[in-house]
């Protein structure tokens, strides 16, 4: 028998060398990938998008009511009424945009992680010629808020 055919598989050393490197490198690619921000930057965007939407929507209507906005818009900062619910929004001290429904917009878009029945979790308010649409459940710190 030869020394050679004696050696066969790896060392302990080798396959914990091994083991080891495996490890980090998966660490790295979990941090570089993140999907707790990768998933809360994409609510962020539909957040962005949904603040955008509702604004155009408002400044059509505002187009084709010879600059007359939605009626429930007011100086303070209030949220918006969730379309397409059987819900009072004026009880709830809720801005009531259902005016926007159909020829401006399919239905005023819902906050991604909203739970509420009643609200959109997006707010509007009015100052002298400027509407302000914002999305107060930004996360990861980002303020979404859209001037016009």
């Amino acid at each position: 028998m030869s020394l050679s055919s004696l050696k066969r598989g790896f060392t302990l050393i080798e396959l914990l060398l091994v083991i080891g490197i495996i490890a980090i490198l998966a660490a790295i690619v979990i941090v570089a990938i993140n999907p707790t921000k990768q998933l809360g930057d994409a609510r962020n965007t539909q957040r962005q998008s949904d603040v955008s939407t509702i604004l155009n929507a408002v400044y059509q209507y505002s187009i084709d009511n010879n600059g007359n906005l939605p009626p429930d818009i007011t100086v303070t900062e209030t949220e918006i009424c969730r379309s397409g619910v059987n819900v009072d929004c004026t009880t709830n001290s809720l801005v009531n945009l259902n005016v926007l429904t159909g020829s401006y917009v399919v239905a005023i878009p819902n906050d991604p992680k909203s739970l509420s029945t009643t609200s959109t979790d997006y707010t509007i308010k009015k100052t002298g010629n400027r509407i302000t649409v914002a999305a107060p459940d930004a996360e990861q710190g980002k303020v979404i808020s859209v001037t016009r």
